[in-house]
Formats: C-alpha cells, structure tokens, sequence
C-alpha cells in the first residue's frame, strides 16, 4: 500500500461519514435512532459521521437501508468507499507512541494538497532536523525513555517524506521569530536546524515566512494552527488546533474562514520568503 492510499483512507472515512450525516439529516432521523437501529449508541453515530471510526460493512448496510438508499449502483459506491476508509495508515504501526487524535491528523496531513501552518513555540514538525526533533521530544515528553524518544523522532522523520513525494502538497509555513531565536539541543543542533530551513525553503512547493519581532503585535495572537485543504471538492478545509491531551477539528465554513484570514494578514505583514531566508541567513552567522 502506498503512502497516499492509506491517507487517502482517513479522506474516505470523512467523506463516508459526511455522506452518512446528509442522507440522515435528509430523511430527518435523530442519531438517537439510526444508533438504535445498528446496535450502538447515538455518540458512535457522531463519531462515525465525523469520521474519528473505522466502518463495518454491516453498520454501513444497515444505515444505508434506514435512510431509504436502495439502488444498487448507490449503495455498492458507499459499501466500496466504506472498504476503502478501512484500509490501515503507514503510521498505526506507530501506535505505541502516536494517539488516536494525532492519527488522524497524520493521516489528514498526508492527503491534503495544500498545509499552511502558523507556529510560535517551535519549528514545525515537518520542518525539523533529526537532532532539533529528538531535543524537542526530550523537552516535551521528559519521562519517556530512550526507545520511546527514538520512535517519536523516526514518526517525525517519516511524515517529513511527504514534503518531497511525487505528490508533495504546497506548503505555506509562517514562523514567528521566537521560534527561530528559542535554542533547542545547544548551539550545533540549531546551526543545522537554520541551515535546513534556509536548504528547504528554495523548494518549489514551500513558502517559508517570518514574523519577525520588529512588526510588533500581529493576527498570530490566538497561537500556533494549521490549515488543510484537499483535493477532493466534497472535503471542506479543515482547521488543526493542537492541545496538549487533545485535537480540535474545525470544519465549519464561518470558522475555517476567520482562520484564512488570519494567514493571510500573517503572510502579508510578515517577511517575504526572500527576506526570511536573508534573516535566517543571519541568524546562521550570529549562531
């Protein structure tokens, strides 16, 4: 299985789950009775609508026949997307150290056709250099021992593939300057960390900005987010809000929108790429 298929899975089970929701809005029945109606409670409907769970076939069967689907054609097209969403990511072999609110971001992460990102505390994960990822796995996650560091680091490394895959998502990245100027490792493991940054910004598919001290306040203030988008129209956006035990998926129109708004102030007072890579050139002398 490649990469983009099992991606592609966390995409077919946000898409099965939605088209699930909409043919239960449409008939007007409450998820109180299509959980009844397949043996579970009305939070497994949610959860299967939003697409946080794996489908049975016979849960998907059994809906299906609910809401009144009965053609054919109709239903062996949800039964075939329910197959495909179940296929198993490349990072669940990662679960040992990966929680289930990561694992979908992963998986979201690895079929968006566009990633732009706002980080303040630290470089993103995409971003970073081996030894910057193990400093700071260490920091966050003190008590973890040293095959447990390993294995988060290697996670980190593999998601970094998809930067320079065949099918590389445009990447839009905004730093604000705390992130460059807070040391991680020592001075060495910052060296390289710029270096790479200054090497991985020239790539045709990333625009790497900073928001630099000297600007002042700016529309960062609510902190660090991402924004996804797919390529498939029935996806919407989805907005990526890190928590330390804990995700927020936001897919609303109305909020999604206050999100790109706010990355396109961000991109258009912070510094041009050009001017960005000539700061981290800086940075690089100065370290």
């Amino acid at each position: 299985m490649t990469a983009s298929e099992s991606s592609g899975s966390v995409v077919r089970r946000i898409l099965l789950g939605s088209q699930l929701r909409r043919l239960r809005e449409t008939r007007g029945i409450t998820r109180e009775a299509a959980g009844y109606s397949i043996r579970a409670s009305e939070s497994k409907i949610s959860r299967m609508e939003l697409g946080r769970v794996s489908f049975k076939a016979r849960d998907v069967e059994d809906l299906l026949t609910l809401y009144g689907v009965t053609e054919e054609a109709e239903r062996a097209a949800l039964l075939g997307l329910a197959r495909e969403a179940n296929l198993t990511g490349w990072w669940h072999s990662y679960g040992d150290v990966l929680p289930g609110w990561f694992q979908t971001y992963v998986g979201l992460e690895g079929a968006a056709s566009h990633i732009a990102v706002y980080e303040v505390q630290f470089i993103h994960g995409l971003l970073q250099t081996e030894g910057y990822a193990h400093a700071v796995v260490t920091r966050g996650q003190p008590q973890a021992c040293d095959s447990e560091v390993e294995r988060r680091v290697a996670l980190r490394l593999e998601r970094q593939k998809l930067l320079v895959s065949e099918r590389a998502p445009a990447f839009h990245v905004v730093l604000d300057e705390a992130a460059l100027r807070r040391p991680y490792g020592g001075p060495e493991v910052m060296r390289a960390q710029i270096q790479h940054l200054i090497s991985v910004s020239e790539q045709p598919n990333v625009r790497l900005q900073v928001m630099p001290f000297a600007f002042g306040g700016h529309a960062g203030e609510s902190g660090a987010f991402t924004l996804l988008r797919f390529p498939e129209s029935d996806l919407p956006d989805v907005v990526y809000l890190e928590q330390l035990t804990s995700a927020l998926y936001l897919d609303k129109p109305d909020e999604v929108g206050q999100y790109e708004r706010v990355l396109a102030r961000l991109g258009a007072d912070g510094l041009s790429p050009e001017k960005s890579r000539d700061l981290l050139g800086g940075l690089l002398r100065e370290a």
